[in-house]
């Protein structure tokens, strides 16, 4: 199946490992050019170089007000062109309700929430027909995780306003779409599994809740992310699709 992602141009922010280096690497095998960004310049320099050719790596703060213009400046510079946006984010950090700081709050708000709102903003008012903006977010927009009370605040408001977004963009052919990754295996998710005192319990524990009796692997994230974000997938939009190997008990 010809997914049409040959020359297209995307921004991947996040995309120095985990899942959007996952979803920035199945972008570029099927043919798209990338700028992916990372905080640090020489790591995300370094995760473009493994990428090859068709990949820039530009070093970005997802919560500074003017990354998104630069980093829509910096596709076209280099590709000639912008054809949409995966807005993925570091997870906010572990903690319940009564552990969890103002200030963890704050910094979480400006990088997860905030941050990502302009980058769709901004990327909507780039986009033509054809155009799309994807945000990775979490299992937890449908069902909180124990332990992750900030992203558990932060994902299911993020999905609705991505889903407000293509309400409002679909006239003009831009679509808008949420992935909802659960336990891939990242080394954020086996970071989190190491916070419990038997770690391999905890992983066993959480695979006999999967009915595909695993963690997924990054490129299947990755896959689903480069087939949503492509023009194979035209006519979804604002859509929040769980890739989570069957972990979510509703429908």
């Amino acid at each position: 199946m010809d997914l049409g992602l040959k020359d297209r141009v995307y921004v991947v922010t996040g995309a120095t490992r985990g899942l959007g280096n996952a979803a920035a690497r199945e972008l570029v095998s099927d043919g798209a050019k990338v700028v992916v960004t990372g905080r640090d310049e020489k790591t995300a320099a370094d995760a473009a170089s493994g990428l090859g050719p068709n990949a820039v790596g530009v070093a970005a703060d997802n919560g500074a007000a003017e990354t998104p213009a630069r980093l829509i400046a910096s596709a076209r510079e280099h590709f000639g062109g912008f054809d949409g946006i995966l807005i993925s984010v570091g997870g906010p950090p572990p903690g319940f309700a009564a552990d969890n700081t103002d200030e963890q709050w704050t910094v979480a708000f400006e990088s997860v929430f905030l941050g990502a709102v302009r980058l769709a903003r901004a990327a909507a008012e780039e986009l033509g027909e054809g155009g799309v903006i994807g945000f990775v977010l979490s299992g937890s927009v449908h069902e909180p995780i124990p332990g992750l009370t900030i992203s558990n605040g932060l994902r299911p408001g993020l999905a609705g306003f991505a889903k407000s977004l293509a309400n409002e963009l679909g006239p003009r052919g831009i679509r808008v779409v949420g992935l909802l990754p659960s336990r891939i295996d990242t080394d954020r998710v086996r970071q989190l599994d190491g916070l419990s005192a038997d770690p391999e319990a905890t992983r066993a524990a959480n695979e006999s809740r999967i009915p595909l009796r695993r963690y997924g692997a990054p490129e299947e994230f990755g896959r689903t992310a480069a087939f949503l974000l492509s023009p194979a997938a035209s006519y979804l939009t604002g859509i929040m699709l769980p890739v989570d190997g069957g972990m979510r008990s509703g429908f």
